[in-house]
């Protein structure tokens, strides 16, 4: 039961890392430094201050430059790499009962980057349409509200980890069925 809630957890801290790469490791660290919150031995280090400085600092970066309609284009584009990334950092470093670092760090990696991956897509696809719609001029009111939902989220994952998990699953289905509704470019509408 425990390797099984390990394995939610996962999932979950590495979904909110699809909205913010840099927002739930700082909040991880900030709640391992205070035992609240359970990592594996070689993932400590996310809770020293060296790694909740660069936490903190990156949060701030993401969060604001997250506001300005040239440089979010940039953040989403670099983030496709680095979202991915931090859920594979987060799942593994809550894999407490993985006691080998790099099969913890491959488990977070095949748990944690699909996992970040999917809210990545969803936000990405919902920016284009409003850059389309409004010539970008509602990405900030939207980047506030990802801020918003990224530490509900963050909360929901730790408290209740299992309703992210299937809040993951319900948007990866409702993506996947949107993907096979489009139409194929070619494709006529006789």
């Amino acid at each position: 039961m425990e390797i099984a809630r390990a394995v939610i957890l996962a999932i979950a801290l590495a979904a909110c890392a699809g909205l913010r790469a840099w927002l739930p490791l700082l909040l991880v660290g900030i709640l391992a430094r205070f035992d609240l919150l359970t990592l594996g031995n070689s993932w400590r280090f996310l809770a020293s201050n060296q790694a909740l400085l660069l936490f903190g600092a990156a949060t701030v970066i993401e969060i604001l430059g997250d506001k300005i309609t040239a440089v979010d284009h940039a953040l989403d584009i670099v983030s496709t790499v680095v979202r991915p990334a931090a859920g594979s950092l987060l799942a593994a470093s809550v894999l407490s009962f993985v006691h080998d670092p790099l099969l913890a760090l491959v488990s977070g990696i095949a748990i944690g980057a699909p996992a970040a991956l999917v809210p990545h897509a969803a936000k990405s696809g919902l920016r284009v349409y409003s850059t389309a719609l409004t010539a970008g001029l509602a990405n900030p009111v939207l980047s506030v509200i990802e801020d918003g939902v990224s530490l509900v989220l963050f909360v929901l994952a730790v408290v209740i980890p299992l309703l992210v998990a299937l809040l993951l699953v319900a948007v990866t289905v409702f993506l996947l069925w949107r993907l096979a509704r489009r139409k194929p470019a070619g494709a006529s509408s006789a």
